[in-house]
Formats: C-alpha cells, structure tokens, sequence
C-alpha cells in the first residue's frame, strides 16, 4: 500500500511514516487565491514572452529570462508579497512556463526516483524504495494534459485518442509513460522513472544491502569467465542499475554493443556500440524493433551483447546467439522467480512463431543461459538479491536448476527494516574447476554456508 508522508515538510498527509519519511523541502500545493495568481500570471507571461525567442534559447537561458519576467511581472501584481512566497511563486510560474508544471520540483529532486501523477489530486512519488502520496495538486484534467502535451511535443510523438498511450525518453534520460482518456477514463496519467545521473557500482550495491560482498566476488568472476547471465526481477527492483554495475567486470579491450528500448545503461568501457529501438512512426511505419537491432548486431563483430530487457521474440535470437560463440552476453528479464524468468523466456520465443516444439526450446535455454540472479523490492524499501541460480542442464522435459546462493530473512526490526543475509547454500557450481583454468582465484569460504545472522 502507498504510503503518506507526514510533518511540516512539502509533501504532507494526515497518515504517517516517520522511519522513511523524506527530510528534503519541495514546494507543494499553494491554497486557492495563490493557485490562480499562478495561474493568471503564467496567463500573461505567454502573452509577453515570444514563444519562439524562447523555445529557440538554451535551457538554463530560457528560465532566466522566464524567471526575471516573473519577478518583474509578481512586483507589479502583488507588490507586497513577502521574500519566501515570492519566490514560491515565481518558482511555480517559471515551472508552469517552461518545465513541468506542479511535478518540476520532484523531477529536479535527485533523492525522488519516481513520478506518478494517477489523477489531478492525486501525485505519488517514490523515494528510497518507498511510494508517497504527495500534497501536490494540478488543477484539473486539463492541466494534466497539457503539461502531457508539453513532455511529448519535443519528442516529436503525438498523444490523442487515436493514439492513447505513449512510452517516451525525456532529455536527460528518464522515462515517461502517458495514457489519456478514453483508455484512462478517470484522468490522464503520467508516470515518470528518473534517470540516475549516478552510476552505481557493484560497491555501492554492497553499501546498499542489495547484495553481499562474497556474491559480488563471485559474480565479478563469472562475468569474467564470460557466463551467460540472465537478470530477472518484478518492476522496480533494479535490474537495470544491477545490469549496468555488473557490466563493470567487462575487460576495456571487449567491443561490446548494447540493445535497448529506451535506451537506459551507462557503460564505462571504451569500445562500447550503443542501439536503441523506433517505434513506428505516425502512420505506423519506420518500426525498428529489437529483434531488428539484434540480428544487426550480430554482423557487427561483437564481443558481448547486451540487451537491456529481453521481452519478445528476440529471446530467440538472443539464445541462439550465445549458443554460437557470442558467450558473456547480459540481460534482463521481468519475473519473480529464476524458475519464472526461464518460463518467461521460454513464452517469448514461442512469440518467434517458429513452431519449434518446447522440449526443443528448453534444450536452446538450458544450453544459452548459465546463471540466473534474481531481485526482489523488500518491504523496507531495500532491493535485495534473493536467488543466484545455475542452470545445469535437462532431465526429461524440464530445465534443471541449483541455487549457488539465497537470501535468508529472519526477521524485522522496529523499525520495520528487513533482517537476513546472503548464504551460500553449499553446492559448487559445475563450472568451478574453469575458474581455476582462467586463472581467476576464489576462496573457498565463497561457497561455504553460513549459520550466523
């Protein structure tokens, strides 16, 4: 369930969290007369300001002269407003004029990383894992919609009711999801992922409880060794970001190219051939899918290939690729468990349409892909490994599968925090004598079980 933040803070509610409340300041709702002020002096900016002059300026130009403008035009309106509501207000109108309305101050804020405008009254935002319902408010449907217009008008896509649900990128990265009315008949809706500017490592993962240092060492082996690894989560449980800090064990000498749809990794290494999916244009031509993108890449001599999501009739390509020589490759998938991320992969290649019968696509999996590592959002808000899973072959019908590593929880504390560690569950993988032949040295206490908590 969404949480509420409480306090005297921006983001206000009757309901409370205290142990995951936000501690930093963003302007929130304003009370009626200073919602119109807002609204009647962003009115008269449009009326003063050429449209073009400003559409033409770079960013962080354009709002200081909106912003000047605003100033100049709130001293005229309400000479007696007072040093903090000034500036509240003129940060509101320059929002309304050249950023994203009511939600600017949450995208500018690097600690919120998601943005869900469900209704004109109801703004939820996410932070540290946790969803918050906001006091920010627009002020009707149509509000909502134009600052929709507003975000996908430079992206060059249309949104009407032929053409209900777009998925975009915004200019730094961050992806916007927007569906209207008739589809969403309450309201139209906006959902906004933030783009990290931030690149975390595997460290970073280690500091954040998502995963134990002795599973990163091993995990850094098996990218070395050139494993097949497959990472599946449910949405939200950053399987992006752990993609992305994992690919840091790739050598600098590799080519590597990288297939997304949108376009969200980071790579740090030199050699690096980045391809992104096109959606079909207007008249729905021009579509250039992933599957596309990876049959292309396979003429381009890579080293690895990544694909940032693997969620169709690639997964068939991207099987067959590792089964012939193109090993080391890295993807994500969405699903719960390992044993439901081989199902999903196993579903998205029948979507191939090339009636192969399923024992034979489960030989194809069973042979392509050599480690599962499975994420899970906790109810602490702490997205945490629970399952690193080898895949070891067939018997019969199915896909054999043994757990290198789970999270164990034991408890919660009072303050709601998750108790429990990684464990090794004893079990070497089959592949542990290659480490040896490649020379990459792993202790032994790396699969070793632990009993403490």
């Amino acid at each position: 369930m969404p949480s509420s933040v409480s306090g005297s803070g921006p983001f206000q509610s009757s309901k409370t969290r205290p142990e995951t409340a936000p501690s930093r300041a963003i302007p929130g709702r304003f009370n009626e007369d200073m919602e119109g002020l807002v609204f009647r002096m962003h009115q008269m900016l449009i009326e003063e300001l050429d449209a073009d002059q400003i559409s033409s300026m770079p960013p962080d130009e354009r709002r200081r002269l909106v912003e000047q403008a605003a100033e100049t035009l709130l001293r005229r309106e309400v000479p007696n407003a007072g040093g903090i509501t000034r500036d509240q207000i003129v940060g509101r109108v320059v929002d309304e004029v050249v950023g994203l309305g009511p939600i600017d101050a949450m995208i500018r804020d690097p600690s919120v990383s998601e943005v869900m405008v469900n209704a004109p009254g109801e703004v939820y935002f996410e932070r540290e894992g946790i969803i918050y319902l906001s006091d920010i408010q627009f002020r009707d449907a149509d509000h909502v919609q134009r600052i929709i217009e507003r975000i996908v008008a430079p992206l060059g896509r249309r949104v009407d009711e032929s053409s209900p649900m777009v998925d975009a990128r915004l200019p730094d990265g961050s992806r916007v999801n927007v569906i209207i009315p008739p589809v969403s008949p309450k309201s139209p809706t906006i959902t906004i992922r933030k783009f990290r500017s931030d690149k975390m490592t595997i460290e970073d993962l280690v500091a954040a409880s998502t995963i134990e240092a002795e599973m990163a060492q091993f995990l850094k082996a098996c990218v070395k060794l050139r494993l097949n690894t497959l990472i599946s989560g449910g949405t939200g449980t950053g399987k992006t970001t752990f993609l992305n800090a994992l690919s840091a064990y790739i050598p600098e000498s590799e080519r590597i190219i990288t297939i997304e749809d949108p376009t969200e990794l980071r790579l740090q290494q030199p050699h690096v051939v980045s391809l992104e999916a096109r959606p079909p244009n207007i008249d729905g031509k021009g579509e250039i899918t992933q599957r596309d993108l990876l049959r292309n890449s396979l003429r381009m001599r890579p080293d690895r290939i990544i694909i940032g999501e693997v969620r169709g009739p690639e997964a068939f390509d991207m099987l067959n690729a590792m089964n012939t020589g193109h090993e080391g490759s890295l993807s994500t998938v969405h699903a719960n468990s390992p044993r439901d991320g081989l199902a999903r992969v196993e579903n998205m290649v029948m979507m191939a349409n090339l009636d192969l019968p399923s024992h034979a696509i489960r030989e194809q999996v069973a042979s392509a892909l050599h480690l599962i590592v499975q994420l899970a959002r906790f109810t602490d808000g702490v997205r945490r490994v629970t399952h690193v899973t080898e895949i070891t072959g067939m018997e019969g019908q199915i896909v054999t599968m043994q757990d290198l590593f789970v999270f164990k929880q034991i408890g919660v504390d009072a303050e709601g925090r998750i108790l429990g560690h990684m464990t090794a569950t004893g079990l070497r993988p089959s592949f542990a004598e290659k480490f040896t032949l490649a020379g990459i040295q792993l202790p032994d206490s790396v699969f070793l079980v632990k009993t403490g908590g």
